[in-house]
């Protein structure tokens, strides 16, 4: 079995003339066993991804864009039908996600923080690709957080289908109203569930429980910005925001606390404790913690075959580091991490999802934002 080598270059030649990652459409830089390839360039503030089943990419642009691209790295205009964003600090265009049977409605969904009188809120809605693939037509809001707060961060809003066609859609806390992820009255710091056109699931944790909102599946998160269903258990697994320190990895279970702000292994920004509880019966301790904080972002389970070795493995997108961490599990114990390509993504790594042809597309950056394409290098 192969092993892929990540720390260094094999040979001084076979790396592009020393940059840190390549900067241009078609470039490419080799990393160990690794060839690591900008698909695109010119991207502003790239946030989330969806493969079309044709193979090609919708990317969401953060300051209110929507994007198709293809693999030779050709970009479409901004698609219609976009709805209007709150572009402001973390605010805007976030996620997006295709339908479990986008084959036959070509529904597209997407999660962003929605403008409300001045202050705002994370929302998701659903349009229909046209058949010239250049807009959504008749896109609707059917989920709305609440309340709505002031301020432009912690939005969370990654999407997520279960095995069963439900709609996971995660949420943070609005950063300053940290205590309110333990308040089961409104979605601050929520994972919620929905049915695929918004209806509350009869089967949800809270559903019929007074002061509880129907929607809530999960409670007590910072601000969740990785959400992937696990290949074999079908669960959801999710990372999140700690403070500085304090990321986490967890399997997201139904009804379960995930302890923001009572427990935590981060402090506060400025180096103070938040608290000196890590631990609490009744809420749940994450499966991996990161100490000090990669700023975790999009989360991946491989399950192709250009990378072998890999299959089973976590990914999960370190935007401070600008790096993958690749994560080992046995079971829902990480038993090893590596950090791959640390330093060689030029930016921060926001999303990523394996490709159809079996290599890891990453979204980098800000602005000059660009895909890239990570693949055996021979």
């Amino acid at each position: 079995m192969r092993k892929f080598v990540l720390a260094a270059c094999l040979t001084i030649s076979a790396c592009s003339s020393g940059a840190d990652a390549p900067a241009k459409s078609g470039t490419s830089i080799i990393v160990g066993d690794l060839k690591v390839t900008t698909v695109t360039d010119g991207l502003s503030e790239p946030w989330g991804m969806a493969f079309l089943p044709d193979g090609r990419l919708l990317v969401t642009e953060r300051p209110g864009r929507l994007l198709i691209i293809d693999l030779n790295g050709q970009k479409s205009a901004p698609l219609s039908g976009v709805p209007p964003v709150f572009a402001r600090g973390q605010g805007g265009l976030l996620d997006v996600a295709l339908d479990p049977e986008f084959a036959a409605n070509r529904y597209v969904y997407l999660s962003y923080s929605e403008p409300r009188d001045g202050i705002s809120a994370t929302a998701v809605g659903r349009g229909t690709l046209n058949a010239a693939a250049d807009g959504l037509d008749a896109f609707t809001v059917f989920f709305q957080q609440q309340p709505a707060k002031p301020g432009d961060a912690h939005y969370g809003s990654r999407l997520a289908f279960a095995r069963d066609g439900r709609l996971f859609i995660t949420m943070g806390e609005r950063q300053q109203f940290r205590d309110e992820a333990q308040n089961l009255v409104n979605d601050l710091g929520k994972v919620v569930r929905v049915e695929r056109d918004g209806r509350i699931p009869a089967d949800n944790p809270f559903v019929g429980k007074s002061g509880a909102r129907p929607e809530i599946w999960s409670y007590g998160h910072r601000n969740v910005q990785g959400a992937a269903i696990h290949p074999q258990t079908g669960e959801l697994w999710t990372d999140e925001h700690g403070p500085m320190g304090g990321d986490e990895l967890n399997v997201d279970r139904a009804g379960r606390n995930y302890g923001w702000p009572v427990i935590t292994y981060g402090r506060e920004y400025s180096g103070e404790k938040i608290t000196d509880i890590t631990s609490k019966p009744g809420m749940e301790q994450p499966v991996h913690y990161w100490v000090p904080s990669i700023a975790t972002s999009g989360l991946l389970f491989y399950t192709g075959n250009l990378f072998p070795e890999w299959r089973g493995n976590a990914f999960v997108g370190g935007m401070k580091t600008g790096s993958i961490a690749r994560l080992e599990l046995d079971g829902e114990r990480v038993v090893h991490e590596e950090r791959v390509l640390e330093g060689r993504l030029g930016g921060r790594a926001r999303d990523l999802e394996q490709g159809p042809d079996g290599a890891i597309y990453l979204l980098v950056g800000d602005s000059g934002g660009r895909l890239l394409r990570v693949e055996p290098a021979n």
